[in-house]
């Protein structure tokens, strides 16, 4: 298992995270708290005709938690809903240690390298966090 601490691309995410603003007028925001570590954080959409056109999030956690919550936005920044969810499914199923294939590790991009989180219990909930307010948006505007 490949220490997650050492790892660039997942310490560039923490350190300076590209999606960690204040967004001008989302059309969507969603908080999402972890009591049990006290991460939090608010995530902001702008979507437009079913696609996500810019993701963002404002607050404050563990290290895991926001370079989760970084690498997420980038992946699903101009996706439509739809596939946004569908890589939120596989990041999630991930987490908890199911087998994913090839092809789905290679769609999750840089997400994949949270995988040994599932080896973590404790830190799983961390990195679940932001996928999980992703899901708090869109599952109820897919059923819209």
């Amino acid at each position: 298992m490949g220490n997650l601490y050492t790892s660039t691309t997942f310490m560039e995410h923490n350190s300076h995270p590209d999606y960690k603003y204040e967004m001008d007028a989302p059309t969507h925001e969603h908080d999402g708290i972890n009591p049990s570590c006290g991460d939090e954080l608010t995530l902001q959409l702008r979507v437009e005709d079913g696609v996500i056109e810019e993701a963002s999030f404002t607050g404050h956690g563990c290290a895991i938690s926001q370079a989760s919550a970084d690498i997420m936005a980038e992946l699903i920044t101009g996706e439509t809903i739809e596939e946004a969810l569908r890589l939120s499914n596989l990041f999630l199923a991930m987490i908890r240690g199911e087998e994913l294939s090839e092809e789905d590790i290679e769609v999750l991009d840089e997400a994949a390298q949270l995988k040994d989180i599932s080896h973590m219990p404790a830190r799983v909930k961390c990195a679940e966090l932001a996928w999980r307010t992703l899901d708090g948006i869109l599952v109820p505007e897919q059923d819209a």
